[in-house]
């Protein structure tokens, strides 16, 4: 069992004979990931579904799920979702799509859509929030109650833990979307609708594609130009974590690191020479580091959330 979690989120990596599994939906901007576990160490089935529009893939995910409910059956369902997604329970647009730039997902009512069909407990939070949460249960965050997992993919997302939960406020936090001062004389064109100068267009992995002009990411060299903006601005962005939030550990992974594992070293380096002696980090190295589960973080942070709310008083 994990150490340092509220016990509303700890999860047993087994589970007895007689009890069901969890099912869980990871909503990606590409790829939506869905699990039938007790947990990572004992994965029943898992299937992707393609992101295209909420008409196409919301179906083909209830499919799935209403397989596992008839066999073998589960005992709660957790959805992960991209964002931004309204988390007010009192709002009438809870569990819903916001603002978002895929196209014909504003304003789908996700949460609705894929728990109705089954009577069980329902979780629902971030994709991100999610991995936080199974990083601290299963990953490089155990042990830890302030703790945040960041990916750089597609986007930027952050899910971070303060005192055991998932920061909250009129909204789910936004750390993608903080903007940050450009290295000096770095103007290439933001790749985000809204921001010219925010963490995910600058760093995310469009960002990056866009800065290749048609390289692929893996063929780049460690020493290559390219990384200095990108570097730079996640490390800004953990800089202000670390002075907004004081997490324990942040974690960074998504298929950007993923491709280019340097990245995390050089990241903490230049998080400790923007911190300038200020702020001292609670270890000497490893501050910044890849997540422990992996790739299976997301479709994690899914089971995590059902077993939350399973465990949660109705």
């Amino acid at each position: 069992m994990s150490k340092g979690l509220p016990s509303s989120v700890r999860i047993s990596g087994g589970a007895s004979a007689g009890s069901l599994p969890y099912a869980g939906v990871e909503l990606g901007g590409t790829k939506c990931v869905c699990t039938l576990a007790f947990g990572p160490g004992r994965v029943l089935d898992q299937q992707i579904v393609p992101t295209t529009s909420a008409a196409e893939t919301l179906p083909a995910i209830l499919e799935i799920l209403q397989d596992w409910y008839e066999h073998p059956g589960f005992r709660g369902l957790g959805i992960a979702s991209f964002g931004p997604i309204d988390l007010d329970a009192r709002s009438p647009s809870h569990g819903h799509i916001l603002a978002t730039t895929k196209a014909g997902w504003p304003g789908t009512d996700v949460r609705g859509t894929l728990s109705a069909p089954f009577a069980v407990p329902v979780g629902f939070d971030t994709d991100v929030n999610g991995a936080a949460l199974a990083e601290i249960a299963w990953g490089s965050g155990q042990g830890m109650t302030d703790f945040a997992y960041v990916t750089v993919g597609t986007g930027v997302g952050v899910g971070l833990v303060v005192h055991g939960r998932p920061t909250r406020g009129f909204a789910h936090s936004e750390w993608g979307h903080v903007r940050v001062p450009r290295l000096p004389g770095d103007d290439h064109p933001s790749v985000c609708g809204f921001h010219e100068d925010c963490v995910e267009g600058l760093a995310s992995g469009s960002a990056l594609v866009s800065r290749l002009g048609g390289r692929a990411v893996r063929d780049v060299a460690e020493d290559d130009p390219v990384w200095e903006p990108i570097v730079r601005t996640l490390a800004a962005m953990a800089h202000a974590l670390v002075c907004g939030a004081g997490p324990e550990r942040i974690a960074i992974g998504g298929g950007v690191l993923t491709a280019q594992p340097h990245l995390v070293a050089r990241i903490e380096k230049a998080l400790v020479e923007s911190l300038q002696g200020y702020m001292r980090l609670p270890r000497n190295e490893g501050f910044i580091t890849r997540p422990g589960l992996g790739d299976m973080a997301g479709p994690m942070g899914s089971i995590t959330l059902a077993a939350q709310a399973c465990a949660t008083p109705a």
